[in-house]
């Protein structure tokens, strides 16, 4: 099994990639720069989003999690009510906002549940 970045490089690298693509991605919330896990909003400007979560596959491998599947989303105030839930549940994580109209995660890890996939 493949050694995880720490979590702040992980979180720095989306957001590099989200920028070079043309899209605007912030830090909502800091967590734990080595181990902190990451939550993923895509906001569409439309009054849509998306949430991301990592997950495990059957095969041991980290992937993401589009909450789609378990209710959440796609109005923009669902995803915005999971968010803070999460804020609260765990103060090591790590929430990264991505505003893109496209709805582009730009995560490079597969993503179950995804529709477009």
């Amino acid at each position: 099994m493949m050694e995880r970045l720490p979590a702040r490089l992980w979180a720095d690298a989306l957001i590099r990639r989200a920028s070079i693509a043309g899209a605007s991605a912030f830090v909502t919330q800091h967590g734990d720069d080595d181990r902190g896990d990451v939550l993923i909003k895509v906001a569409r400007l439309d009054g849509t989003a998306a949430a991301y979560t990592p997950s495990m596959n059957l095969e041991g491998e980290r992937v993401f999690l589009n909450l789609i599947v378990q209710g959440i989303g796609p109005e923009e105030a669902s995803v915005d009510a999971y968010v803070q839930r999460a804020r609260g549940r765990d103060s090591d994580l790590w929430i990264i906002e991505i505003e893109d109209r496209e709805g582009r995660h730009f995560l490079t890890e597969k993503v179950e549940g995804d529709p477009a996939a």
